[in-house]
């Protein structure tokens, strides 16, 4: 990570944004920063015309803009790591490249995390401008972080932050392949805090979280820093091995009083099928975690930058 030398850096990752990322920029041109800001994007292997966009925006731009592209797609966190270990300012704020994260909520978060002397400030919307599904998956993730993650109870986990540079500097030295930023923040600090924000409509296109972006990123929170899941399948296999035990006392009880109907073949399939499902899903979950191990060891990389620009 580079010595700060400004006061303040936007950091966007970038995902088909060829529509949108302009305006955004543009906006954040405007502002009067006291110590100066900067913008860093993070392509994050687009496929529309973002780069031949950002290109442009370096070659306009009126505040210092870096733009980072990657050699794939990595995802979202990944970008913001790889935007975080460039970037220049005491404090960096993530926003989206939709314009749902409105610049000027941004600042205000980077004015509340500095005059109250907090290391992350979370923005928490009073009304979400998401779809259903999006919302449903961004409130499931809050719940379940709150078992896996050493944060507050009901504390609201975002995408929209802002963080000095210290503690981003520690998150930064994380090299494994799936990292899971809020939970490398709580890892390193209690100092947080949140701000409500304006929550805007999409400019353009649609979100590119899908389902499958949304479990990736759940496995993340809860394998990648929490036991949490390995703890549950303990207390889950004592649970059924109780069972068990107990259903084979009434089946001698029902042999010796002769009492009792016989289950015949369907019961036994289906108590059969049951446990057999519940040993699956709990070698699934171990193997989860030694996958990633393997991955780890294997030096599978977070992220490769393929260019980096600097605005003149």
């Amino acid at each position: 990570m580079t010595t700060p030398s400004l006061a303040l850096s936007f950091v966007i990752p970038l995902y088909n944004s060829a529509d949108t990322i302009a305006a955004v920029v543009r906006e954040i041109e405007t502002f009067k920063i006291e110590g100066g800001h900067e913008i860093v994007l993070v392509n994050d292997g687009s496929r529309d015309r973002t780069a031949e966009v950002c290109h442009e925006l370096v070659r306009t731009a009126r505040v210092p803009i870096t733009y980072l592209e990657h050699a794939r797609n990595f995802g979202e966190h990944n970008a913001v790591l790889t935007g975080w270990r460039h970037a220049r300012g005491q404090y960096f704020v993530n926003l989206d490249d939709d314009g749902q994260n409105p610049p000027a909520e941004a600042v205000r978060l980077w004015e509340h995390a500095r005059t109250a002397g907090f290391d992350v400030v979370y923005g928490h919307y009073a009304e979400k401008r998401h779809s259903a599904w999006r919302n449903f998956g961004s409130w499931f993730t809050n719940r379940m972080t709150d078992m896996a993650l050493d944060k507050p109870a009901g504390f609201y986990l975002s995408s929209f932050r802002c963080v000095n540079a210290f503690i981003a500097r520690e998150a930064t030295q994380h090299s494994g392949p799936y990292p899971y930023i809020d939970g490398l923040l709580l890892q390193v600090t209690q100092r947080i805090s949140s701000l409500a924000v304006r929550h805007d409509e999409r400019a353009a296109g649609q979100s590119g979280y899908t389902l499958r972006r949304l479990l990736r990123l759940w496995l993340s929170a809860w394998v990648n820093f929490s036991i949490m899941p390995l703890r549950v399948a303990t207390i889950l296999g004592l649970i059924m091995a109780a069972t068990g035990f107990g259903a084979i006392g009434v089946v001698f009880y029902w042999h010796f009083t002769e009492d009792g109907t016989p289950w015949g073949w369907g019961s036994l399939m289906a108590a059969l099928l049951t446990f057999s499902g519940v040993q699956l899903v709990l070698l699934g979950l171990i193997g989860e975690y030694i996958g990633r191990m393997f991955l780890t060891v294997n030096r599978r990389p977070q992220s490769v930058v393929r260019t980096v620009e600097r605005s003149g």
